[in-house]
């Protein structure tokens, strides 16, 4: 964050007006404050990275519970029909 009141002092010490001064921190504050905003594709880029590596272990799990599926289905089909 700037600190406006030194801001303004400090440019005043430098021969700003008061009033240019002033203006001139405004300025700054809020080009500070429209640095911080984010576009809609970096939310999206960055929550793509975070769940990229629950993805991951979703897709793993998915095979795991068919290969499980799948084994039951043998036993059960096993027993009644040999």
């Amino acid at each position: 964050m700037i600190d406006t009141h030194k801001f303004v002092t400090d440019l005043e010490k430098t021969g700003f007006t008061k009033q240019q001064a002033e203006t001139i921190a405004g300025v700054a504050k809020d080009l500070q404050d429209t640095a911080e905003l984010v576009t809609k594709k970096d939310l999206e880029l960055a929550l793509a990275r975070e769940l990229a590596p629950i993805g991951e272990t979703l897709r793993l799990h998915t095979w795991a519970l068919n290969i499980m599926v799948g084994g039951i289905v043998a036993l059960v089909l096993k027993a009644f029909f040999l």
